[in-house]
């Protein structure tokens, strides 16, 4: 199977579906990881909080760690917005790559960047037969998600909150916290289906054969 992990930032693949990613490599199937945006970023007044070199450095040691080959966008952080050019791009790699699978943004989340993605991934992969929406965040929204399609991770979270960990320079700004709400997220998921830890997904279609 050729399984596509789309992004808007470095990181959010991470949060979303890694552990996902690592069972796949470890069954045999080709792994992606398709970032969107560049992902260095500043406040709304100019304060610069993560540089595009620093993203691009964590980014490939998170990749490393997953084992997933990595294809890297340099659009520009905050500004990804549903548009025909956003699906093109899209196109261009679903249909260079053969995609089978797809793991991407829920097209509710609150970021506009990951909003815009999920979005487009429903037109961009029309044609691919198992779509696959995950959270990376922990923001709220009006809108539920209705997360069905459960994975075991219970073999990979350690090396999944490695892989997040990677990017330190979230980690400083957003301090332990943050990877431990996730890790918390996966364990809620892992108690719900009767195992240690798991990733849940919301299924746009799934097929089997």
């Amino acid at each position: 199977m050729k399984v596509l992990a789309i992004g808007a930032h470095f990181d959010d693949i991470e949060l979303g579906c890694a552990g996902s990613l690592m069972r796949h490599i470890d069954k045999g199937d080709e792994v992606t990881m398709l970032v969107v945006a560049h992902s260095g970023y500043s406040t709304y007044d100019g304060k610069l909080l993560r540089t595009k070199t620093q993203s691009l450095k964590e980014g490939k040691a998170a990749a490393k760690i997953i084992g997933a080959r990595l294809i890297c966008g340099k659009r520009k952080t905050k500004t990804l917005a549903y548009s025909y050019e956003l699906i093109e791009f899209l196109n261009k790699w679903i249909d260079k790559l053969g995609v089978d699978l797809i793991y991407g943004h829920w097209d509710h989340d609150v970021h506009q960047d990951h909003s815009a993605i999920g979005k487009a991934i429903l037109n961009a992969g029309r044609r691919v037969p198992r779509i696959l929406m995950y959270r990376s965040n922990w923001y709220q929204t009006t809108k539920e998600f209705r997360g069905t399609f459960y994975v075991d991770i219970s073999r990979y979270i350690d090396r999944k909150i490695e892989a997040v960990r990677a990017h330190k320079t979230e980690c400083r700004m957003r301090g332990n916290r943050w990877v431990d709400f996730f890790k918390k997220v996966n364990a809620n998921h892992g108690q719900e289906m009767d195992t240690e830890y798991a990733e849940c997904f919301e299924t746009v279609r799934y097929l089997m054969q």
